[in-house]
């Protein structure tokens, strides 16, 4: 995961090629490059160049562990396919947040897992489902129109479809809401720390992720 998202949106092959150090760009060994087990050997440093390693790197693998960990130990119907959904969660989340765009190959490639799952008896009704996405689409989009790109970005009116399609209707309703809610709220908090200003953007597919990643959770 800390390969797809730094790579994907420099739009450089993440499926081939060993990792390297960004600093000194030598190739990472086998053996320093275990989830979350080699930062803490290494002590948060390349073994080359001694360079710190960012915090990007540790923090996915733990999210990656405890979500993947948390699908199994609560137990839910088709293991594989939401380890699959959380996967791409994860890294719509990131690279929004780092880079404040929702790479197309992400979207697609989640609404055509849902859309195979539903076709194939996944979850209750088809058309509540597309009912959620294209609504939370649909709205997303209308704020995009109105603010003319400055209130919603058309990565945020992607994304909508993705998720809103996961979750249905009514679920989608309550997963928007509490994107809004978030994302109020640490906007207000950024500003009053000076961390931002008003009538700067914020990348808003983080709070999206984070919704609906609690909306799925609790329902």
């Amino acid at each position: 995961m800390g390969v797809v998202t730094w790579r994907l949106p420099r739009g450089k092959q993440f499926l081939l090629g060993r990792s390297i150090c960004p600093h000194c760009l030598r190739k990472i060994a086998w053996f320093d490059n275990i989830p979350l087990f080699s930062y803490l050997v290494l002590g948060g440093k390349c073994r080359n160049c001694h360079k710190k390693i960012s915090l990007r790197y540790p923090l996915i693998e733990l999210a990656t562990a405890v979500g993947i960990l948390g699908i199994y130990v609560l137990d839910f119907e088709s293991p594989i396919f939401l380890i699959l959904i959380l996967l791409l969660t994860i890294s719509i989340f990131v690279i929004d947040l780092e880079k404040k765009i929702i790479p197309d190959e992400l979207i697609f490639l989640g609404l055509g897992l849902i859309s195979l799952a539903l076709l194939l008896g996944w979850n209750g009704s088809f058309y509540l489902h597309f009912l959620g996405g294209f609504a939370s689409s649909l709205f997303l989009l209308l704020i995009h129109l109105v603010t003319r790109g400055k209130g919603m970005g058309l990565g945020d009116v992607k994304y909508a479809l993705f998720a809103g399609t996961y979750l249905g209707w009514p679920k989608a309703v309550p997963w928007l809401f509490l994107s809004f809610l978030t994302g109020a709220g640490v906007g207000v908090i950024l500003i009053l720390l000076g961390k931002a200003k008003l009538g700067r953007q914020i990348a808003f597919g983080p709070f999206l992720a984070i919704s609906f990643l609690l909306t799925w959770l609790i329902g």
